[in-house]
């Protein structure tokens, strides 16, 4: 004959340790994202600039990741270039032309294009195209425990492959940024004089009324540092793929989302301490 009122507390217990373990399985995973993802992340960035200076350097490692990244990011960011300084050029010309000041439109397009949109376009498509590409590589070598015969080995994986494939996003896309920037004025350019009855001479010569050389310093320095961001971002989510394909197909999409998400937020401190510290130019 059974007891009602130990069936009750074992019921009781049953349900209060569900409640407790969905609970701890919740602690686990915030502490997880806030705390030792971060933690982990933080660790492989200064191993990895520790093995920067580690001789010799894979220089063939890094001139074909650099070229792959080439082949990968210039025709899109060329395409991608185009549309944005168009976009901006429109925008601000029918802005500024309200006001009355339609010759300074050469110089907005050269401001916003040089100093916000250039390395945006860069750091995109470095990441999503290149990032990606690199994730998905060591990854795959992860799952296959070509890692695992690398340590064994004697063979430093962030020496042989991280840095070489950082230092080349960070390379080209110093490079891209200049692309995406001269593309961008041209496309700008087109857009103001065929279609907004720009002036080309006044378009032109209003280019140094705002712009100055610190913003293309700014941009390329920018630009470096998103490519460092998508290096390391990509091997850090390509070290710790698990589960087999399905594990590297998630790292892939999951390295694209924190390398946008950093980007911006990387944008907004060095632009933010950028006008801080360098003032704006007179007209």
């Amino acid at each position: 004959m059974s007891t009602p009122g130990i069936g009750a507390d074992q019921g009781g217990k049953g349900k209060g340790g569900g409640s407790s373990a969905t609970l701890r399985k919740i602690g686990d995973g915030a502490a997880n994202v806030a705390i030792r993802e971060p933690g982990r992340f933080f660790a492989l960035c200064l191993d990895t600039f520790r093995a920067m200076f580690k001789w010799p350097f894979q220089w063939r490692e890094f001139i074909q990741q650099a070229w792959f990244i080439v082949s990968v990011t210039v025709v899109p960011t060329m395409l991608v270039a185009i549309p944005f300084g168009g976009i901006l050029s429109l925008q601000v010309g029918g802005l500024i032309r309200q006001f009355g000041a339609q010759s300074f439109t050469g110089a907005t397009a050269v401001a916003a294009i040089v100093r916000e949109a250039s390395p945006l376009v860069t750091s995109l498509l470095v990441a999503g195209a290149a990032g990606s590409a690199m994730c998905a590589d060591i990854g795959s070598r992860k799952i296959r425990e070509e890692i695992d015969a690398m340590e064994v080995l004697g063979i430093n994986p962030l020496h042989r492959l991280v840095v070489p494939r950082m230092l080349a996003c960070a390379f080209v896309a110093l490079f891209l940024n200049g692309l995406v920037s001269v593309v961008g004025l041209m496309g700008g350019y087109f857009f103001n004089v065929m279609l907004q009855d720009g002036t080309p001479g006044a378009y032109l010569a209003s280019f140094n009324a705002i712009a100055q050389l610190p913003d293309l310093l700014q941009a390329e320095f920018k630009a470096f540092v998103f490519g460092i961001t998508a290096g390391l971002v990509a091997a850090y989510k390509g070290l710790n793929a698990k589960g087999g394909p399905k594990g590297v197909g998630d790292a892939v999409n999951q390295t694209v989302v924190i390398t946008f998400m950093l980007l911006f937020l990387e944008n907004f401190l060095i632009s933010a301490l950028y006008f801080q510290f360098v003032p704006s130019k007179g007209m």
